[in-house]
């Protein structure tokens, strides 16, 4: 089942409080998603510890296409 965006920036908020969250529907239909997403909380972790923190924030959705870009600052 597709996600909003505000559904899916708030699952992100909940696990990212303080972070800078930007999402972008890529196809228009509410399961392809880009979001970006700047945390402190990032620094001294790898790309993919970083990728499946995000992915475990957005676990409890269906999302057919996920793309992600973290950054520490």
């Amino acid at each position: 089942m597709p996600i909003s965006e505000v559904d899916l920036e708030n699952a992100l908020k909940k696990k990212f409080p303080d972070a800078q969250i930007a999402c972008r529907d890529l196809a228009g239909d509410d399961d392809h998603w880009e979001v970006s997403i700047v945390d402190p909380v990032f620094d001294g972790r790898s790309r993919i510890q970083q990728h499946k923190m995000v992915q475990e924030a957005v676990a409890d959705h269906d999302i057919h296409a996920l793309s992600i870009k973290t950054a520490a600052k």
